[in-house]
C-alpha cells in the first residue's frame, strides 16, 4: 500500500469514527480494565437503608454523585425511593474500523467517544473511557423503539475491528478472544441495568444505511447462547412462519406489514406500503444482525420468518 493510501485510508477512518458524535465531548482520560477483575459499576459502596418503605433494604450509592453541601447534612435515611428506574436503557456495539492504537487517540482526543473500547489484543484488557453515569458520544443520529439520540440513554462499546475499510465487500472477521471481552463486558453490563434483550444493538440497528458496524460478522448468536446476551429467534417458530409466508412480496398490503413488522421490533421505518429506500435500508441492517448469510435488502421467506419469529418471542 502507498503512502498516499495510507494517508487516505486513514482520513475515511477518523470520519468513520466521528460520525458517531453528536457534539464535542471533553478529551478524557483512558483508565484500564482487567477481564479478571469486576468491571466498573457507579455504584461501588454499601450503605445501609433504614426507610419506612424498604426497613432493612440494602442499596449502593456512589458518594462521588451526592451533593456535598458546606451548611447543611444530605441524609440517605430514606434511600432509596420506590419510584425510580435506570437512565441505561440501551446497549450499542460498534467497530472502530481502525487499530487499537488510533482508536484510543480518537475516542479520548476527539469528537466522538463511547463507554468502553475492546482491543484487539489477546490480553486481559479492557478500557473504561466514559464513566458510565456519563454521556458518550457514540450513537449520533440514532432511533430505536420510538426514541431517538440514544446517547442519552445508551452504553457504548467500540470494538476495534477494521470492519469494511479494506473492501466494500469484505468484512474483517472478529477473533475468539476479542469476543469472549466482549461476551463478559456486555453480560456484566445487561444484568447490573436489565437491559431488554431487544435493546442489545448495533449501531446499524439505530443509524440504518449511515452505519454499517458492528458488521455481518459480528457474532450475534454466540452472544445470545454463550452470554445470553440480546435477542435471537427461536429455529421452531422460524420454520412454522416459513409455511405462512406470502409469495406475493409486491403487493402493498404486504410491504406494509414489513414496515409494521419493523417497526413493532424497534426499528425506525415510515409505513408507506412501498419499498423504498429507507425501507430496503432498514431490511439491509435487519439481516445484517439476524440473516447475514444475505443482506440486500430483499424480503425472502427466511428474512420474513425471522422477523415474525423475533416479534412473537418478544413482542407477542
Amino acid at each position: 500500500m502507498n503512502l498516499n493510501r495510507l494517508l487516505l485510508t486513514g482520513i475515511s477512518c477518523l470520519i468513520f469514527l466521528s460520525g458517531c458524535a453528536s457534539h464535542k465531548a471533553p478529551i478524557k482520560k483512558v483508565y484500564k480494565i482487567h477481564t479478571n477483575q469486576t468491571y466498573k459499576n457507579n455504584t461501588t459502596s454499601n450503605t445501609t437503608i433504614n426507610s419506612t418503605q424498604n426497613k432493612n433494604n440494602i442499596d449502593k450509592i456512589d458518594k462521588n454523585n451526592i451533593a456535598k453541601l458546606k451548611d447543611y447534612k444530605v441524609s440517605t435515611d430514606y434511600f432509596p425511593s420506590v419510584s425510580q428506574d435506570e437512565r441505561v436503557r440501551f446497549l450499542v456495539l460498534h467497530y472502530t474500523a481502525i487499530n487499537t492504537e488510533l482508536s484510543l487517540k480518537v475516542l479520548t482526543q476527539k469528537d466522538v467517544s463511547a463507554h468502553y473500547l475492546v482491543n484487539d489484543y489477546d490480553d486481559k484488557t479492557i478500557n473504561l473511557l466514559v464513566d458510565e453515569t456519563k454521556r458518550a458520544w457514540h450513537a449520533g443520529v440514532s432511533s430505536w423503539k420510538g426514541l431517538d439520540n440514544l446517547n442519552f440513554t445508551s452504553i457504548g462499546i467500540e470494538i476495534v475491528n477494521l470492519g469494511n475499510t479494506v473492501s466494500p465487500n469484505y468484512y474483517a472477521p472478529f477473533p475468539e478472544y476479542q469476543i469472549k471481552k466482549v461476551g463478559q463486558l456486555t453480560q456484566d453490563i445487561v444484568n447490573r441495568y436489565g437491559i431488554l434483550p431487544t435493546n442489545v444493538v448495533g449501531h446499524s440497528d439505530i443509524a440504518p444505511g449511515r452505519k454499517p458496524d458492528p458488521g455481518p460478522l459480528f457474532p450475534w448468536k454466540q452472544l445470545y447462547t454463550e452470554y445470553g446476551v440480546g435477542a435471537w429467534y427461536d429455529d421452531v417458530d422460524k420454520v412454522l412462519f416459513m409455511d405462512q409466508f406470502p409469495w406475493d412480496t409486491t403487493s402493498t398490503y404486504f410491504v406494509t406489514d414489513v414496515q409494521n413488522s419493523l417497526n413493532k421490533y424497534g426499528y425506525k421505518v415510515p409505513v408507506t406500503g412501498i419499498m423504498d429506500t429507507q425501507t430496503k435500508k432498514v431490511i439491509i441492517a435487519f439481516q445484517m444482525h439476524f440473516r447475514p448469510e444475505k443482506y440486500d435488502g430483499t424480503v425472502d421467506a427466511e428474512t420474513w420468518s425471522i422477523l415474525k419469529a423475533l416479534n412473537k418471542k418478544y413482542n407477542p
